[in-house]
């Protein structure tokens, strides 16, 4: 891959952007923090051919959505598991949306 290459890819919100230290300064957490939602499988981040961890911005936003609900007291496992079922329940929202707009648009349309 070329710098070039890698420069269209900053765009791409899956693309594995950040190191372990970079992301956790960014969320203002721990590595540990990082490791332990990985554990939890809220995110799996991908890995460098040095075996290090790589984030994308999309994983940023759902560790950052953790740590929201630890700092508030939530145990790190509920609060992945709150993550999880949000993330589930928008997409079901985003699905049902798309159903009802599609039988909406094949409906035929009543005549008087």
């Amino acid at each position: 891959m070329t710098a070039d290459d890698s420069f269209g890819r900053l765009d791409d919100d899956d693309y594995p952007a950040y190191t372990m230290g970079r992301a956790a300064a960014m969320l203002g957490t721990t590595q540990g923090f990082l490791r332990a939602i990985g554990e939890a499988r809220l995110i799996t981040p991908l890995r460098s051919e040095g075996g290090h961890r790589r984030y994308s911005r999309y994983q940023l936003r759902i560790a950052a959505r953790a740590r929201e609900l630890v700092d508030q007291g939530t145990p790190i496992e509920a609060a992945c598991r709150i993550v999880i079922l949000e993330d589930q329940l928008e997409e079901a929202q985003r699905t049902n949306a798309e159903y009802r707009r599609h039988g909406e648009s094949s409906a035929p349309s009543a005549s008087a």
